[in-house]
């Protein structure tokens, strides 16, 4: 069972790659869900600044030379983008452009960290594991719901002082349900949250993660919105109710 939990503790986080270089997008794609990340690769930086305003990413790897719009481009419109899904998302700039006044100019638009071509992945992957650092101790690391408590830096549940074993997706889902509480979350919003755009779903694959969340956690504490999807509800509607 320590391995299993070990396991999850090691699950990253989903990533946006802005690239247009085929070559150098699939092997970065390949590379890091190597390392277990969720990956989606978009070529244009049109198309990227779509993406951006409707989905939330946890990191964005976006590089500066693109079609449409350039990567400061892409920056300094997102930024000010205050109801864009990722306006907030960590930026790391992966780039060619290379000069001090390039660099200055990326961080000064809202990069978070800044990167030049040729890279090493495994530098890339210990800065990505940096920014993750930072912004955890921006947020509160843990969420705590009755007898529930779910730590989003260690990636560990425990129901009344009970470590309970979960998987990628389920933990995902229960962070999303319970970081929600209150709100009736969608199937599609939900299906956005633990998917990368490449990956095969199953027809009744959410209903089996719902299923198999409430069989750990007990069947009171996700409810079916018919139709729609899934709420927590917050106690005291649940008193209410």
């Amino acid at each position: 069972m320590l391995s299993n939990v070990n396991k999850l503790r090691e699950v990253k986080m989903h990533v946006l790659i802005i690239e247009d270089n085929i070559n150098l997008g699939k092997g970065l794609k390949s590379g890091l869900e190597q390392h277990h990340y969720t990956v989606d690769w978009i070529k244009d930086g049109k198309e990227a600044l779509q993406v951006l305003q409707n989905e939330r990413f946890d990191i964005v790897i976006l590089d500066i030379g693109l079609p449409s719009f350039s990567g400061f481009d892409i920056l300094k419109t997102i930024r000010g983008k205050t109801n864009a899904k990722s306006a907030n998302a960590p930026f790391l700039v992966l780039t060619s452009y290379d000069t001090i006044d390039d660099k200055i100019k990326g961080l000064d638009l809202g990069a978070d960290d800044y990167m030049c071509k040729p890279f090493d992945l495994g530098e890339l992957c210990a800065r990505i594991r940096a920014i993750q650092r930072r912004t955890a101790a921006q947020t509160i690391p843990t969420i705590t719901y009755k007898d529930l408590v779910i730590d989003t830096a260690a990636r560990t549940v425990t129901k009344a002082g009970v470590e309970i074993e979960l998987s990628r997706r389920e933990f995902v889902l229960l962070h999303l349900l319970l970081d929600n509480l209150g709100r009736v979350m969608t199937r599609e919003l939900i299906a956005q949250n633990l998917y990368g755009w490449g990956d095969d779903i199953d027809s009744n694959a959410l209903e089996v993660h719902i299923h198999n969340l409430r069989k750990k956690l007990g069947d009171g504490l996700i409810n079916t919105v018919r139709g729609v999807g899934y709420i927590v509800k917050k106690i005291k509607e649940e008193n209410q109710a």
